[in-house]
Parts: structure tokens; C-alpha cells; sequence
């Protein structure tokens, strides 16, 4: 039997309106129940499935401040959707300080009834950034690590990435608008090669570049339960994964069904 209008309206009111006497910052099912006073715990999670409501959720969201979001991001899409004809199009990003961590206990394996365990403590060996180049046409991605993230090492990356495509190939690179994205030595290197153009991001929208959905999966897959003996342990594990996924690459398919919940990629299959 569903709960009449009004006490609905009340539960609603009381959700979205108010917060706990108690200084919680979200509501649970009893202590709107209590506040209530004549309504069940289980009447309040019927009203709230009906209705959506989940007060004990969090979602995030990041809002671009940039001026010329909109002009930003149309170029951008446009590349996704409309490429040049004849032309390869990159994501390119840097993912910085990825610490190579190694457990001083021993790990205690996946095994029947028992979730796989790493020891509390662990050993610090130093850090590496990983460029990634992303084909958005094939998939592929292009790799390499470095001691550190600086200008010099981006435009040391994307001279690699000018080297895997023939001579004089048109190339369209997306990537966010950091400081060592644009400084002099980034740009004397457009000079040299003006077959290499830069499409920056807006601000805040890491989102819009579709090597950022590849990096949470190495995250999810190498970086986030790795154990790396040394900084080349983790460099060799690292590109190993590249080279892996490359072997059966797949594009990235954009899915723009809602301009209000902005653009989410369609899983790898």
C-alpha cells in the first residue's frame, strides 16, 4: 500500500528542505523517521525509491570558469566527431607522479572465501610521469615515461609521436591548457613542425579528453594494486600494459544524448 500524498509531502519537504537537528550533513531513513515522529524507517526508504531521493549519495562535479568554453569545446568535439580528412588526431595527457610502491609483508593471494591482501606498510621507490598519445580513430596509444613532468619532456613526447606517423602527416593534438603546454619551448617546436597543431581544452575539463578514460583504467589494472620493486619494475609493468593493449585497440565511442550531463564515454567492451 503506497503512503498517502501528504505524508509523502512531508517526507519530501523534510528531505530536500532541512537538514538533521543534529548537524549530520544528509538525512538517514531513522532520523527522518524520528524527526517525523509517526513514520517508519522502512515508509521513508519507500518514499525516497519512488521518488529518486538518495540523501546518502555524493556525486562530484567540476564547473570551467573558461571564458571561451563554449568556442573550446565545439573544436574539440568537432575532432571527435568531423576529423580532418587525411589527418591523425591525438589525445595527449601526462599522468604525473605515479609512485612505484612496494609492500614490505608479504601479499597473501586471491584465493576461495578470501579477497586478495597487501601488507599495511610499504616502501616508497620514487615516482614517474607517463605521456600517453590516444588515437581517437584506432585506439592505439603511444607511451613513455619520464623522471619528471616539464615542458621539455612534453615536446621530447610529441617529437615521438611525430616520429610514428609518416612524413609530414597532419596531426591534431588535444590536450589540457597547462603552463608546460605553452611555454616558449612548446612553441618554438609548432614552428618547426607546422604540420602539428594544439587544441586546448577548456579549464576544468579534463572530461572532454578522451585519454583521460585510458589512464583510469591503467590506474584500475597496473597503478592502483601494483607492487613495483623499483622505479624500472614499474616502468617495464607500465609499458608492458601498453603494448598489450595495443594489440587489440578500440576507438572510444562518444555518446551525447543530454547536453546537461555533458559528454560520457561508452565502456570498452
Amino acid at each position: 500500500m503506497h503512503p498517502p500524498e501528504k505524508l509523502e509531502a512531508r517526507v519530501l519537504n523534510l528531505t530536500l528542505k532541512h537538514r538533521p537537528s543534529d548537524g549530520s550533513t544528509h538525512w538517514s531513513s531513522y532520523k527522518l523517521a524520528a524527526a517525523l515522529g509517526d513514520v517508519g524507517a522502512s515508509t521513508v526508504q519507500r518514499i525516497w525509491r519512488k521518488h529518486g531521493v538518495r540523501p546518502h549519495r555524493l556525486d562530484t562535479h567540476m564547473v570551467s570558469n573558461d571564458p571561451d568554453f563554449e568556442t573550446k569545446a565545439a573544436d574539440v568535439i568537432g575532432l571527435y566527431l568531423n576529423p580532418p580528412a587525411h589527418a591523425v588526431v591525438f589525445c595527449v595527457d601526462e599522468k604525473t607522479a605515479i609512485q612505484a610502491l612496494d609492500r614490505k609483508d608479504r601479499m597473501l593471494p586471491l584465493s576461495p572465501g578470501r579477497a586478495e591482501s597487501h601488507g599495511f606498510e610499504y616502501k616508497r621507490n620514487s615516482t614517474l610521469s607517463l605521456f600517453a598519445a590516444l588515437n581517437t580513430a584506432t585506439g592505439e596509444v603511444i607511451g613513455k615515461t619520464a623522471p619528471r613532468h616539464t615542458s621539455e619532456q612534453f615536446v621530447a613526447f610529441l617529437t615521438d609521436v611525430i616520429a610514428s606517423q609518416r612524413p609530414k602527416q597532419e596531426i591534431h593534438v588535444i590536450c589540457d591548457n597547462v603552463s608546460s603546454h605553452k611555454t616558449p619551448r612548446v612553441h618554438e617546436f609548432l614552428r618547426q613542425h607546422r604540420n602539428v597543431r594544439l587544441h586546448y581544452t577548456p579549464t576544468y575539463t579534463s572530461w572532454l579528453n578522451q585519454v583521460e578514460n585510458w589512464f583510469s583504467r591503467i590506474q584500475r589494472d597496473v597503478i592502483a594494486r601494483g607492487i613495483f620493486t623499483t622505479v624500472k619494475d614499474l616502468d617495464r609493468k607500465l609499458m608492458r600494459y601498453i603494448r598489450e593493449h595495443n594489440k587489440n585497440p578500440k576507438p572510444i565511442k562518444w555518446k551525447y544524448d543530454d547536453p546537461s550531463r555533458r559528454i560520457r564515454p561508452v565502456p570498452f567492451q
